[in-house]
């Protein structure tokens, strides 16, 4: 360190410890006041994000594999990649075989519960198409264990550096779990680790994620109090609203420009 910087620094130091200052106490109370009673949580989530064009499907705790698979096929998706070192993941496996005699999706219609307007995937500019993958999987690779036409799951099992090329170029969608979701502004909690990298969800073209009902708060100071985000900070930690949209370029709305096109959440009842 040069002779001036050090003698700059000293007497900056020297300064702060003659003049301590006492910050202010922390006043929560603003938004300690926001509530909403239990069956409103998830109406108001979904009404926020179905508006930025966010999709619903809905599921008991033992049919969800089965009724995301039926989606995927309805939908025409091709390759899922999941987390194999999660609970949800080896939950995914286990139960993908029973598509056959899980039942539809109880979500409602489209433009049902979004409160006022259709926030269908209608914009301005005419339909948000969602146009399939640039590199498709071959048709071969979409054949699941002599199930046929389907949709393929593939573990996120290697680094990234080895799973790259494949998940760039030709996954469709990625799954992940959350942390919850906050009422007030209608966002998701995500919480990559080693297991579920965030890679899953931003990669992929369809970004699906698990939230589950018993995990919805009204606050994102209730949400880190109750999980105690105090004691465990993860590396990075996303609240998620909605798909990737951008309207840099001439002001003209785009999705899937810095992520996912289509944000699913997969509403998981007990």
């Amino acid at each position: 360190m040069s002779d001036a910087r050090n003698s700059i620094l000293t007497k900056l130091r020297a300064t702060r410890d003659a003049h301590p200052l006492t910050p202010p106490p922390s006043d929560f109370a603003p938004i300690e006041t926001k509530h909403w009673a239990e069956e409103e949580r998830l109406p108001r989530i979904r009404r926020l994000m179905e508006a930025v064009h966010t999709e619903f499907i809905e599921a008991t705790e033992a049919e969800w594999p089965a009724v995301l698979r039926e989606f995927l096929a309805q939908e025409g998706v091709g390759s899922l990649m999941y987390a194999p070192g999660t609970g949800a993941g080896k939950t995914l496996v286990e139960g993908w075989d029973a598509t056959s005699t899980a039942p539809k999706s109880p979500s409602p219609p489209r433009g049902e519960g979004r409160g006022e307007g259709d926030a269908s995937h209608d914009s301005p500019e005419g339909p948000a198409a969602h146009p399939p993958h640039p590199n498709p999987l071959p048709r071969g690779e979409r054949e699941f264990e002599g199930m046929g036409e389907g949709p393929v799951l593939i573990p996120y099992d290697r680094s990234l550096e080895d799973i790259k090329p494949q998940l760039f170029e030709s996954i469709e969608a990625g799954l992940t779990t959350t942390r919850g979701a906050i009422a007030e502004t209608g966002s998701l909690i995500l919480w990559p680790t080693a297991d579920e990298p965030r890679t899953l969800s931003l990669v992929p073209h369809i970004h699906i994620a698990i939230l589950r009902t018993d995990a919805l708060y009204d606050t994102f100071l209730q949400a880190m109090r109750e999980q105690g985000w105090a004691q465990a900070m993860p590396t990075n930690a996303l609240l998620v609203s909605g798909p990737s949209k951008t309207a840099d370029i001439e002001q003209t709305l785009a999705y899937g420009v810095h992520g996912p096109k289509r944000l699913i959440v997969l509403v998981v009842h007990p």
